[in-house]
């Protein structure tokens, strides 16, 4: 919505998309400035994080700050097919390095001796994406020799033609890079064994990984040594003073007709839980809202019902819908609790269900219930061994479907 002094709504709640003003996150900002500081890489870095706690957001804003000190940066999102499979992340792989290499060539070897045929790499042909492919499929050894071998090649052209420090290798929505052991295809593996390989060797490459809280321990069963491979970053909620500045900053231009009392921040504030995305989208719909009521000569007030109503439809509901009746007592009984969105554990559930349900329901099948909770990315079990909801503020809409 656009206003009549030109000041259009500039609240942003899309997913990824990089919001008027990045509240809070220096801390971990700070954190990767000293990762790329390292004179020999042996610290990656994992974000990790509820959805709508703006991952993607402080990824992309880490790509300015590599570029300044002297870093390459590559990466996308990891999508499932981009994931499934060893070959399928190789095509990814080499995708995102062409993006660095497809202008640049390899130095011509030296002339080899009468009866030497030149080696499979030894050309000035550009590293476009077709040539580091083959260099993978041409490379002899396993697949993680082949990862290496591309990586090393693109590295080696890029230092001598860029004075470049090191390449960052960033993957946004990492969990949907899993191992499959049944059929002997481990692009997870394969992917950490590769990295640990060259910075061993001296090879100036940054891994981030970021993903929802499923990812770090994923890693970690792929390979017991990612623990002490990576520094990971939970990003939780605002605090109350970057909430403020999240509500407040966008609008501060001077041409902005909208101003907020301390009141409605607040209540901005604790209707958002503090995630970055629910900031976005409740401050887009007040935005609209204020301006209409005043252009009807109403007094302003955020409409917190509506807003809510509108956030269950576009946010919740399609989750909701999807599950069984039992899944949802499951649920119901774990956002009856005192603190809706709290942690929670099966004997808790199992004693609180006693109390609520006609049918209440065992620790063994909660278990099993959990775990198919999780597939669906609805919670996930973290180091602690209790349970958290995976979808913010979930808990909180659960309610709002009715008491248990």
């Amino acid at each position: 919505m656009t206003t009549a002094t030109g000041f259009p709504n500039p609240f942003r709640p899309g997913a990824g998309h990089p919001p008027p003003y990045l509240a809070g996150r220096a801390a971990e900002r700070d954190e990767f400035q000293r990762l790329l500081e390292q004179t020999d890489v042996f610290e990656n870095l994992v974000l990790t994080g509820l959805r709508g706690v703006g991952k993607t957001v402080l990824l992309d804003s880490l790509r300015p700050i590599a570029r300044e000190r002297g870093w390459r940066w590559a990466g996308v999102d990891l999508s499932e097919a981009a994931s499934a499979s060893e070959s399928n992340l190789a095509v990814r792989l080499c995708a995102d390095l062409a993006l660095l290499t497809g202008g640049l060539r390899r130095p011509r070897p030296a002339p080899r001796a009468v009866g030497f045929a030149p080696g499979p790499h030894e050309t000035d042909e550009p590293l476009s994406f077709d040539r580091l492919l083959a260099i993978f499929r041409e490379t002899p050894g396993l697949a993680v020799d082949k990862f290496k071998s591309v990586i090393r090649t693109a590295w080696d052209v890029i230092e001598a033609s860029d004075a470049a420090r090191g390449i960052v290798f960033a993957y946004d929505e990492a969990q949907n890079l899993t191992d499959h052991p049944d059929r002997r295809d481990l692009p997870l593996s394969l992917l950490l064994d590769a990295s640990q390989s060259l910075q061993r060797q001296g090879v100036p490459i940054l891994l981030i990984l970021s993903g929802l809280p499923t990812l770090f321990p994923q890693m970690v069963e792929a390979r017991t040594f990612a623990e002490r491979m990576f520094r990971v970053c939970f990003l939780d909620r605002l605090s109350d003073g970057e909430c403020e500045d999240a509500i407040r900053k966008p609008i501060e231009d001077s041409s902005c007709p909208l101003r907020l009392n301390r009141e409605s921040v607040a209540q901005i504030a604790r209707m958002s839980g503090g995630y970055p995305y629910f900031i976005q989208f409740i401050c887009r719909e007040v935005f609209d809202a204020f301006l209409l009521r005043l252009e009807e000569g109403q007094t302003p007030a955020v409409p917190a019902r509506e807003i809510e109503a509108k956030l269950d439809t576009d946010f919740f509901a399609g989750r909701w819908a999807r599950l069984t009746d039992r899944q949802r007592d499951l649920l119901r009984v774990a956002a009856s609790r005192e603190e809706p969105d709290s942690e929670f554990a099966v004997r808790e559930l199992a004693e609180r269900s006693r109390e609520v349900l006609d049918k209440p329901f065992s620790p063994s099948h909660i278990h099993q219930m959990l775990g198919a909770l999780a597939s669906r990315g609805l919670v996930f079990r973290n180091r602690y061994g209790r349970y958290s909801f995976a979808v913010p503020l979930f808990g909180r809409f659960i309610r709002r479907q009715g008491a248990t």
